[in-house]
């Protein structure tokens, strides 16, 4: 059955508004305290809504401000790491069959900023919401080129959620 557009946002807003399967709570690291996000993971018969909202990104200032970051789920599981890399056991991209970047099942549409505030939600089919539970959301400091081998050069990790149920 083919809906119309109006039929298919009725019923994802439905599902936005109910209780989540999973999510993560975000926050900065050192270099970006301020950094926090919400990402709420809603498991339907079309695939997995995923639900993000951030504040605190690091924005420029200037006629083409703003900013543009990597959002990917990793297969770590944990948000700990070192000083020279705060979140380094979040390990690389959640990618269970072995896929080329971008089509790793953790890699997300970047986040585009708005006054340090960004608003995302998308579909995916590449992974259930039982698959990433207990894995790690990881904001990182630039854009994802969707090309460069093995995670789309998006720099440093900035911030870090665990998924829980």
């Amino acid at each position: 059955m083919l809906w119309s557009v109006a039929q298919r946002a009725k019923k994802y807003i439905r599902v936005l508004t109910g209780k989540p399967d999973a999510k993560a709570i975000l926050r900065g690291g050192p270099s970006h305290p301020n950094l926090y996000a919400t990402v709420k993971l809603y498991q339907t018969g079309d695939g997995v809504l995923v639900c993000a909202e951030a504040g605190g990104l690091p924005d420029k200032d200037g006629a083409c401000s703003g900013g543009v970051f990597g959002f990917h789920i990793h297969e770590g599981t944990s948000c700990t790491g070192t000083a020279a890399d705060p979140f380094a056991d979040t390990k690389g991209h959640f990618n269970p069959d072995g896929c080329r970047h971008p089509y790793h099942a953790g890699d997300m549409p970047p986040l585009f900023s708005s006054g340090g505030r960004a608003f995302l939600v998308f579909l995916t089919n590449r992974f259930k919401v039982r698959d990433v539970v207990g894995r790690t959301v990881v904001i990182h400091a630039g854009r994802d080129d969707f090309t460069t081998q093995p995670s789309g050069d998006s720099g440093k990790k900035i911030a870090c959620g665990v998924i829980t149920a």
